[in-house]
Formats: C-alpha cells, structure tokens, sequence
C-alpha cells in the first residue's frame, strides 16, 4: 500500500491550503470558517527528487490526506455554523478522523500557525499524537511564515517536542521545496512495504438497480462463511467481511447512482461521494451492470472514476439469465469493448445474483486482480523490457531528437507504478505513452490491472523541467 501523509492541526492554521500546496491543485476547500474540512480527504501525490540527486533518482508516490480541523466546537465565537447548528456535536467524529489519520500514517504533518503562536489546542494535539504513538513520524510545519521577520516565530513550535520546524508559507510558496525535499527523503528512508493485507477490500458500484445488493446477498447465501458484519460510515453502506476457500475479504456495498439532474436531494449527493470514497479505499472495484438495460452514462462516469482512481475493476454483467440465448456472448462483449473503451483490460464475468450462478467467479476474478496489482517486477527486467520497446518503436519528434531512457523502476504497488528518467518527457506523452502501456500489458504479470507512469527529465538538464504523468488506461 501506498505511504500515507496525514495533515493535522487546528482550524485556521492553513491545513486545506498546505493540502493544494503540495497536491499542486486545488482540492480541499479554503475557508477561514471553522469546520469546512470536517471529513478527510485525500489524494494521490508525486514528489521529484531534490534538485542535487542523481540520476538515478526517482519520484516518490504517497497519499496525502487532509483531516478536519481538530477543536472546531472551540473556536473562538464560532461554535455555531451559519445554519446555526452547534459544531462541538461535531467533535467526537472529527476527534475520530484524526486518530485514524494518526494510526494510519507514514508521516504526520502537524501545522501550526507561526504567527499566532503555540496554542493550547496546537498543546492538546500534541498530546493526542503522543497517546496515538505517532511522535517518530511527526514533521512540525509551522505556516504563514510570509517573510523572514516571521522566521523566529516558526522557531517557536519546537517548544511541542517534535523536533525542526519546517517555516512555510502556503501564499507564497515560501520554505515549500524544502519541506517537499525533506517529504522525499523521508519517503526514501521508510521500510519496505509489508505484504499486502490478507482482506481484500472490494467496492461493488453501479446504477440503481443493477443487483449490488442482490450479488451481497447471493455471497452470503453461498456455502460460505461470514465472519462478521461491520458496520458502515452511512445509513445506506454496510461493510460485509466473508471467507472464500481461505481467504477472506471484505464486500463494500455502495447506493445505486443515477444522473445527477436525477438526484432528488442531497441525500443522493452525498451517496454519490460515499461511493467515490468507497472506490479510493477498496483494493478492488467490481462495476456491475444490468445485461437487460443498455449502458448508460451513469455507468460509462463510473468506469472514467475508477480509471482515474488507478481502480482494478472487473466488469460484472448481472442478469444474464435473462439475456435472450440468440444474443452471443462475443457480441457482448464487443458491445462493451465500445461502450467502455477506457476499462478494455478489464476482466468480463457474467453472472447471476439472483440464482447465485457464477458469483463465486466475479471474486475469484477480484482475488486474481488483487494479486495482479501487489506484484512488483524487478528493475532488471523492467529496463531490458522498455529497452526493447523503445528500440522496436521509440516516439517521434518533430525536431528529429532521439528519445532516450536513462533508468527505470518500479516504485510502487497498487497500483503498479513505473518511473522513468528520459531525456525529454514531452516525447513520451500521448499516443506514445498509450502504445507503451499496451506493450507492457502484453508482457508483464500485472496486465489486467491500470499502469500508472511517471515520466521525469535527467536532473543534469536544468532547461528541461520536470515532467510528470500518469496513464491508467490503455
């Protein structure tokens, strides 16, 4: 699994726009109002090696995950939100939110306010990272140091006990690269990752009606065990773990989504991000589709999520004992392969949910995939093999440049990620990239499964920037 970097801190301190400073877009919403961040969010980042590394040096991957604003119900004439409802209701989840964060990761970014001071909620954090036995992965950031008078000022967090205090200014960017060097280094130094969790997780998505709710029900009715049901974030997800031939794993139902001029209430929005937050925390996804309706732009939205989410996802078409027996089974699926371009590696099962035929497969498939996006291929073989390629068929270049790569790694799992050090990245975009994604489907052990790649420039080429991008389809 990927490292995790957690942001904490108190409101007002800058933590949503430390967030887009180091995603490098804007994510988490900016507000000077207490409690606009109350969930976490989190998205996938890429930080470059320090400007005076090797070669060799690659990209790092990571999750970045911004936590609510801790102690919202304390802040200053500011309990109640505009709706007038008391925000210290609120406090036992967001407490809850950080703890995990904490539990959870690799390194934790606690943020102070520099020009504010040390205060005695920045105290009570402390306090709780220490209780959550986290003070080993803490990196103090203390932010709005807009100017070198507020430089001492930053100098002030260490009095919390955890060590150098990185001086940013999320405005101006000031102090940033440091603390993104210092991201790298730290990322670099981490253990090896452990094997990947013997409970899969898998998110079952889909339209209303497509029989999610029926395939839970067909596992559980199976000769199979369940271990025991957990219960969901919301009213409408539950979190069901079962044992198959040994292994376990855990089936996460999601609410059917229609089109959004659809929705009805807020009730369906938030339904619709449940089941984006479902995609992001499962291992795998299963998009289960109705063989009886065509597919729909619910459907094709869904697939374009979990692409963009790096999701293994196998295509389960439901119904299938409905579907009239002059329709071939070849013809479907080249109707899919239309329909959904963008998942044409995805494995196709066809099932029934209500009569339980063929469930047992649409796991298997989900264990197999599983298993397809843990694997991590040798550099040795990765460089011989893009080598080829390259040698085969490189990219073209108006300027008649010849394409080269310098090194290559496999830097992260789940999914498969690939780094290449080039002498031009804007060589390797498009058409190219898509042509090396299917080239290496065609010869690594992980080809039903999203590719993602990172292409950087040689460090020795300052007029060449740094170039990164990802591709999750073929």
């Amino acid at each position: 699994m990927l490292p995790v970097i957690a942001i904490v801190g108190r409101p007002n301190v800058g933590k949503s726009s430390l967030f887009n400073r180091i995603a490098g877009e804007r994510i988490s919403i900016v507000d000077p109002t207490p409690g606009v961040t109350r969930d976490r969010i989190s998205t996938i980042i890429t930080i470059n090696p320090p400007s005076e590394s090797t070669n060799e040096a690659l990209p790092r991957i990571a999750e970045l995950c911004d936590t609510g604003g801790f102690g919202i119900y304390a802040a200053e004439g500011k309990r109640f939100d505009d709706a007038g409802e008391d925000l210290a209701a609120l406090a036992p989840d967001i407490e809850r939110q950080i703890l995990a964060a904490i539990a959870g990761a690799t390194i934790i970014l606690f943020t102070v306010d520099a020009q504010t001071g040390v205060t005695a909620l920045d105290e009570r954090i402390a306090q709780l990272i220490r209780r959550g036995g986290g003070s080993d992965r803490v990196m103090q950031v203390a932010n709005k140091v807009d100017g070198a008078s507020w430089e001492v000022h930053a100098l002030e967090a260490a009095a919390l006990g955890f060590g150098d205090t990185f001086g940013v200014s999320t405005k101006s960017g000031h102090g940033m690269r440091i603390l993104m060097e210092a991201l790298w280094t730290r990322l670099e130094s981490r253990p090896r990752e452990a094997a990947a969790s013997p409970e899969m997780k898998v998110a079952i998505v889909g339209r209303r009606n497509a029989g999610k709710s029926s395939l839970v029900n067909a596992l559980a009715g199976a000769p199979r065990v369940i271990v025991s049901e957990i219960a969901g974030t919301t009213r409408d997800s539950v979190d069901v773990r079962f044992e198959s031939d040994g292994r376990t794993f855990i089936a996460i139902d999601t609410a059917g989504i229609r089109k959004r001029k659809s929705w009805a209430d807020d009730v369906e929005y938030y339904s619709h991000n449940r089941t984006q937050v479902a995609i992001r925390k499962a291992d795998v996804a299963i998009l289960l589709l109705d063989a009886t309706e065509p597919v729909s732009q619910v459907e094709k939205q869904l697939a374009g999520e979990l692409v963009e989410a790096f999701k293994p996802t196998v295509i389960v078409v439901n119904k299938w004992d409905l579907v009239s027996a002059k329709q071939a089974t070849t013809s479907y699926l080249d109707y899919l392969t239309q329909e959904l371009p963008m998942l044409n590696f995805a494995p196709i099962v066809f099932i029934s949910a209500k009569n339980a035929d063929r469930t047992a497969d649409a796991i298997a498939m989900a264990f197999n995939l599983h298993t397809q996006a843990s694997h991590r291929e040798t550099t040795g073989k990765l460089n011989a093999l893009v080598q080829r390629i390259l040698t085969e068929r490189g990219p073209s270049s108006k300027l008649g440049t010849l394409a080269k790569i310098y090194y290559i790694s496999q830097i992260e799992t789940n999914p498969p990620t690939i780094a290449m050090v080039v002498n031009k990245p804007a060589m390797f975009e498009g058409a190219y990239e898509r042509y090396l994604v299917n080239r290496l489907r065609e010869e690594v052990p992980y080809s039903e499964v999203p590719i993602k790649l990172i292409f950087s420039a040689r460090r020795r080429d300052p007029d060449d920037a740094t170039h990164r991008r990802s591709v999750g389809k073929s």
